[in-house]
C-alpha cells in the first residue's frame, strides 16, 4: 500500500473481480417427466390390438382389469407407433374366425362341371360338391346335363341322407347366390335345424375350402379321363370321393385323411416289406399303407 494510492488499489481489485467469472449457479434439479412405458405393457397392448381389433378404450379397459394403469392417449400412441391402423372400434370378428368357430358343424357346397364327349360335340355335366370344414370330409352328388331347381333339391335330400348315414351334423351350410339354389333346397337344410349362410356377391375366396376341393378333383382325377357317359362320370366321382375321404392326406389334419383318426401303429420296427400299394381308377390314383 506504500507504492500505490488507495484509488489505484481499488481499481486493481475491481479489475480482478470483473475478469473473474461468477460462480455457476446450481441449476435446480429437474423433476423426472412421465416414466417410460414398460416394454411388457407396450407389447401386451399391441398383442390385444392384433388379436382382437379392439378400440383404444376397450384395450384400456383390458389393461386396467390386469392392474395396469395407462391413459387412453398412451394406448393410442403405442398402436400408432407400431404401425397399426389407428382407427378405434373396428369389428373384432373376421371371416376366418367365423369359419374356424363353426368348423365342426359347418359345410360348404358349390357346383362343378366336367365336359362329356358325344357324337354331337362336348356337353357340360354338372355335379355338386359338399365339404365338412372340420374334418375335410366330402360328398359328391351324381351328375346331370340340366341342373334344374328340382334336381338341386333332390341332391339336398341325398346330402341329408349322407349325413344321417354317417352320423354327421350340418348346423350351417355356406353357399353362393347361384340361381340354381331354389327355396326348396334351403328348406331341406332348415327342416333339420340347419341354417343357410350366403356369401357376398363375386367373392369366391369366401368359399375357399370347397373351391379347393373342386380344383383337386379336377386336376388330380378328372383331367386324366375323357368322359363319354353320365354313368362314366358318376363312377369316377364315387371313386374320387372314396379316395379323397379315406386315402388323401390334408395338412389341416396333420397330413391324415379326413375319415382316419390319429395314426397308431404297433410297436414294431418299420419294414419296407409291410408297405402295400393300393391303386384306383386303373392305377391313376395311388396310395400306400402298412399291413396290419
Amino acid at each position: 500500500m506504500t507504492i500505490v494510492s488507495y484509488s489505484t488499489f481499488r481499481r486493481w481489485v475491481r479489475k480482478i473481480e470483473d475478469d473473474t467469472p461468477p460462480p455457476a449457479k446450481k441449476s435446480p434439479e429437474r423433476r423426472a417427466g412421465r416414466p417410460k412405458l414398460e416394454e411388457d405393457v407396450r407389447e401386451t397392448i399391441i398383442r390385444i390390438r392384433k388379436e382382437t381389433g379392439f378400440g383404444y378404450t376397450k384395450i384400456l379397459q383390458e389393461m386396467r382389469r390386469m392392474g395396469v394403469h395407462v391413459s387412453r392417449q398412451t394406448v393410442k400412441n403405442v398402436i400408432v407407433a407400431a404401425g397399426l391402423k389407428p382407427t378405434p372400434g373396428d369389428h373384432p370378428d373376421t371371416w376366418h374366425k367365423f369359419i374356424k368357430r363353426h368348423a365342426d358343424t359347418l359345410w360348404q357346397c358349390d357346383f362343378a362341371c366336367k365336359r362329356k364327349w358325344t357324337l354331337k360335340g362336348l356337353v357340360d355335366l354338372y355335379f355338386m360338391v359338399f365339404i365338412h370344414i372340420g374334418t375335410r370330409q366330402i360328398w359328391i352328388s351324381p351328375c346331370t346335363e340340366n341342373p334344374t331347381g328340382e334336381w338341386t333339391t333332390q341332391q339336398g335330400r341325398n346330402f341329408q341322407m349322407h349325413l344321417q348315414y354317417n352320423e354327421l351334423t350340418c348346423e350351417m351350410l355356406m353357399r353362393d347366390r347361384d340361381a340354381k339354389y331354389v327355396d326348396s333346397f334351403d328348406e331341406i337344410v332348415r327342416s333339420t335345424g340347419g341354417k343357410i349362410k350366403l356369401t357376398p356377391i363375386r367373392l369366391p375366396n369366401l368359399q375357399a375350402h370347397v373351391e379347393r376341393v373342386i380344383q383337386t378333383i379336377k386336376h388330380e382325377v378328372l383331367n386324366a379321363f375323357c368322359v363319354v357317359t353320365n354313368q362314366h362320370l358318376d363312377r369316377i366321382l364315387r371313386a374320387a370321393e372314396d379316395w379323397y375321404n379315406k386315402r388323401r392326406g390334408h395338412s389341416a389334419r396333420d397330413h391324415l385323411p379326413p375319415t382316419q383318426g390319429e395314426a397308431s401303429f404297433p410297436l414294431i420296427p418299420f419294414s419296407k416289406n409291410q408297405v402295400i400299394c393300393d391303386t384306383t381308377l386303373g392305377g391313376h390314383l395311388i396310395s400306400y399303407r402298412r399291413t396290419a
